[in-house]
């Protein structure tokens, strides 16, 4: 019983320090070496692709950095608040509007071991028929300032004339 027991905190406490995505499914796109580290994995920039839940046709990629070392090997290292993203449309978009919110968390990564997220917001601005989307650090106590936006127009275009 106490064997199980410290098996599963194990597990639990191996997972919360995991970096999680969460909210949206996401692709690894690549990564790029910034900093060679002896012991570890290297500093990176990672890429990833998430589609955005709730409207089909439109794909997010995120930019952000990954500490290496041992501290980033076992998920100890707080990672920086800086991120890009870039969201396109990637099909034909099409969306329920009673089921997409004004604003709406639509990633979420675990940055450390403790309180600390990166998220992508999408807003949406109904009137100019375009989705916003906004990535921005969060911690228990205080976020960042730093943050990215990106937008995608999904009205109909109004041929010139």
């Amino acid at each position: 019983m106490i064997k199980i027991r410290l098996t599963l905190n194990a597990l639990a406490i191996a997972v919360s320090l995991s970096p999680l995505s969460v909210l949206a499914q996401d692709a690894h796109i690549g990564s790029v070496r910034t900093e060679f580290r002896m012991l570890g994995p290297n500093n990176t920039i990672e890429v990833e692709r998430f589609d955005d839940p709730d409207v089909q046709g439109i794909a997010c990629y995120l930019s952000y950095s990954k500490i290496g070392g041992i501290s980033g090997a076992v998920g100890l290292a707080e990672e920086a608040s800086e991120a890009s993203v870039a969201c396109r449309q990637v099909g034909e978009i099409t969306f329920d509007p009673d089921e997409v919110d004004e604003q709406e968390v639509v990633f979420s990564q675990r940055r450390s071991a403790l309180f600390k997220n990166m998220r992508v917001v999408r807003m949406h601005d109904a009137e100019a028929q375009t989705f916003v989307y906004l990535t921005y650090s969060t911690r228990l106590v205080d976020g960042s300032p730093k943050n990215a936006i990106s937008a995608v127009h999904y009205g109909a275009l109004t041929p010139t004339e």
